[in-house]
């Protein structure tokens, strides 16, 4: 039976799972960072720019996920028979990156949403301390990356 369907899904998953775990870590930190705001804006302060780097932190694990897929599809996607006998290498590697970098992005968003309300509280005292955390969160998703890209046929 030909599975190479199962490989091209594999192709996908990577991107596509770190896409959404990306979107929703950008969702809770974005909603975090508008309460903040809201709540400078009523103080009549000035509203603080480094929520936006906060925010936008769980986006890279849509990057290392695209770049997976394309390590993965380069020059093999098309190799018929390269795809009948790896398919299901192909599938796990993406499913494992791919579940690696949802998870990484989504908790980091977790954890910028509690650093942003933390610092509209302490007027900022805590960024440096919730990027650390926010990077350790990002070496999750780092090394899905680079453990399955080793991992690769």
């Amino acid at each position: 039976m030909d599975m190479t369907w199962l490989g091209q899904i594999g192709f996908a998953l990577p991107m596509g799972l770190g896409a959404i775990g990306s979107a929703l870590g950008i969702g809770a930190a974005g909603r975090a960072a508008a309460g903040a705001w809201a709540k400078e804006a009523r103080e009549g302060k000035p509203m603080t720019f480094m929520y936006i780097g906060l925010t936008s932190m769980p986006l890279t694990q849509t990057l290392y996920g695209f770049m997976l897929m394309l390590l993965l599809m380069k020059d093999k996607a098309y190799d018929a028979a390269f795809m009948s006998q790896n398919a299901g290498v192909i599938f796990s590697i993406g499913l494992a990156c791919g579940l690696g970098e949802l998870f990484s992005a989504w908790m980091q968003g977790q954890i910028g949403a509690a650093g942003i309300r933390a610092m509209s509280e302490a007027e900022g005292k805590p960024f440096l301390n919730t990027v650390i955390a926010m990077g350790i969160a990002e070496t999750v998703g780092l090394f899905s990356f680079v453990f399955m890209l080793g991992m690769m046929p």
